[in-house]
C-alpha cells in the first residue's frame, strides 16, 4: 500500500503584501490532492498559472492564506534548502549545499566529485557563481539536489534548464529518485519530460486545479486548449 508523502487542501496562497485600500489576491485557490511514495507527478500549466507558487507552498516557502499542507519529511524545493552564494565558487557552494540537506561532512566529500561530473561544469567549478550563465547556476543546483534522496523534491523547470544531454541525465535522476519511494514533483514545458518522466499529472490554471490524473490524459486535454 502506498503511503501518503504529501498533500494539502490550499484554500488560498496569497500571492503579495496586503496594504490599505488594495484588493486581495490569491495566486491559487481550492486546490486539494494527496500524493504518494514513489510517485512522479508532473505539473504544467501556462505562464502566470500558479505552477511555481504551487511549489512554493508545499516546501513551506510561501504562506497558506486558508488551508494546509501536510508532508511526511521536510519537502524540499530543489533539495538546496539555503540559496546559493554568488560571491562563491561552484565547488564551495556544493559544499554548502550538500551540508544544508542534511550530509555530514564526510558524506559531502564522498558526493563532490559525482555532483561535479553531474553538472558538467568542468573548471568553471572552481569560479564565482556570479560568472555562471543562468543555465550553469540551475544545472548545479539541480546536481547537488540530485545526489540526495529527498522525501519530497520539487523541480521546477526554470531552475532545472540544460543542454539536451543534461535533461536528459536530470529526468533518469528524477525516475530513480522516485524509484527510492520518494515523490517527485516536476514543473515543466515540455510535455516530452513530462510524459517520459511522470505517470501522473497535475494540470494548474488560473491558480485552480484545472485537471489531476494520469499523465497521457491530462497532457492531450491540456495540448487540446493549447
Amino acid at each position: 500500500k502506498k503511503k501518503g508523502k504529501a498533500g494539502g487542501a490550499l484554500g488560498g496562497v496569497w500571492g503579495g503584501v496586503k496594504a490599505a485600500g488594495v484588493r486581495e489576491g490569491h495566486a491559487l485557490k481550492g486546490i486539494s490532492f494527496v500524493a504518494y511514495e514513489g510517485e512522479a507527478i508532473g505539473v504544467i500549466g501556462r505562464n502566470g498559472s500558479g505552477k511555481s507558487t504551487l511549489m512554493r507552498a508545499i516546501a513551506g516557502l510561501l504562506p497558506a492564506h486558508k488551508g494546509a499542507v501536510y508532508a511526511q519529511g521536510q519537502p524540499s524545493f530543489l533539495g538546496v534548502n539555503a540559496a546559493l552564494i554568488s560571491g562563491l565558487s561552484g565547488l564551495r557552494n556544493i559544499e554548502l549545499g550538500c551540508l544544508a540537506m542534511g550530509m555530514s561532512r564526510e558524506e559531502m566529500k564522498a558526493k563532490r566529485d559525482e555532483i561535479i561530473e553531474f553538472s558538467g561544469l568542468g573548471e568553471f567549478i572552481d569560479m564565482p557563481m556570479r560568472t555562471y550563465s543562468s543555465g550553469m547556476g540551475a544545472r548545479l543546483r539541480f546536481a547537488i539536489a540530485a545526489a540526495k534522496t529527498h522525501d519530497v523534491l520539487l523541480v521546477d523547470e526554470a531552475l532545472a534548464t540544460g543542454d539536451k544531454e543534461f535533461r536528459k541525465k536530470s529526468e533518469q535522476r528524477i525516475r530513480e529518485l522516485r524509484d527510492a519511494a520518494g515523490t517527485v514533483f516536476l514543473v515543466s514545458h515540455s510535455m516530452k519530460s513530462i510524459t517520459d518522466t511522470c505517470d501522473r499529472t497535475i494540470w494548474v490554471d488560473k491558480g485552480k486545479l484545472r485537471m489531476d490524473g494520469p499523465t497521457k490524459e491530462v497532457v492531450k486535454a491540456y495540448l487540446a486548449e493549447s
